[in-house]
């Protein structure tokens, strides 16, 4: 059974503030609110908000987590409005249906496969090496996807396999009178219902002496129309996209708001 966890953190502590700094410690600590160790189900989590007087992480789970260890250290321990929040989430699952729509918010590294890089990283750069010494072609290098239109078409092309699709939004008409002349036949769509709401560069390390990290990552924010239950279901369980064990990747749904329902009409 899955379930969905929002846990608070407290940026003035210290453990928290080791923690919201490095994805990689994050993820560790995350695995560690599983009782079945080492952790062989697929976690997935995300830093739903990070501002100087609280953070938030959702994380979904196969399994019920304890995460009185991140309350203990990073959080407000016995403080109203502390407690993790931990939810089933086979009621969500089970309201997928064909046809339906929903609000969505993913963040995700989104990336292309390139055969070299225009500009390769020092670790890129060896591979590079380490292939003509040896003779060999290395395989694809992960390049970031970097601009807006970039990144909205990296979601876009992955839809379909993932069980949704995105509709055309739709723009407000103009008031009465002011419709330009010769605007009949005005076209109010106003392009897929997404927007990439920010974006972020995360660099850390793999542990004291790990090699750097460098992600690329967008959240994307908008409307989705189910086409497939089953794909979209295993979506929301699975993640789009890499680097999923350090926060990206998740996949979450909620009710449109009556305005958005309005507007389909």
């Amino acid at each position: 059974m899955p379930y969905l966890s929002k846990i608070a953190l407290n940026p003035r502590r210290r453990a928290a503030i080791s923690l919201l700094s490095s994805p990689h410690r994050l993820h560790a600590a995350i695995l560690a609110g599983l009782a079945v160790q080492p952790v062989t189900e697929r976690v997935l989590w995300r830093l739903e908000n990070n501002n100087p007087s609280r953070a938030e992480v959702l994380v979904l789970t196969e399994s019920r987590p304890s995460w009185a260890h991140l309350v203990d250290d990073a959080g407000w321990p016995g403080a109203d409005g502390g407690d993790p929040l931990i939810a089933d989430y086979t009621p969500l699952l089970e309201r997928i249906a064909r046809g339906r729509e929903f609000g969505f918010r993913l963040t995700a590294n989104p990336v292309q496969s390139v055969a070299r890089p225009t500009r390769p990283s020092e670790q890129q750069a060896a591979r590079l090496k380490e292939g003509a010494d040896n003779g060999n072609r290395p395989r694809g290098f992960r390049v970031a996807h970097r601009t807006v239109p970039q990144q909205l078409q990296w979601l876009l092309k992955r839809c379909e396999r993932h069980g949704f699709a995105i509709p055309d939004a739709t723009a407000t008409p103009p008031a009465p009178g002011l419709k330009p002349a010769g605007a009949d036949d005005l076209d109010l769509s106003a392009g897929p219902a997404v927007t990439v709401v920010s974006h972020d560069i995360l660099r850390f390390s793999k542990g004291k002496a790990g090699p750097r990290v460098t992600l690329s990552t967008a959240t994307f924010e908008g409307r989705l129309r189910v086409t497939d239950p089953d794909a979209l279901r295993a979506t929301l369980l699975g993640g789009i996209g890499p680097a999923k064990g350090y926060g990206q990747g998740l996949l979450t749904l909620a009710p449109l708001r009556p305005t958005e329902d309005a507007g389909r009409g």
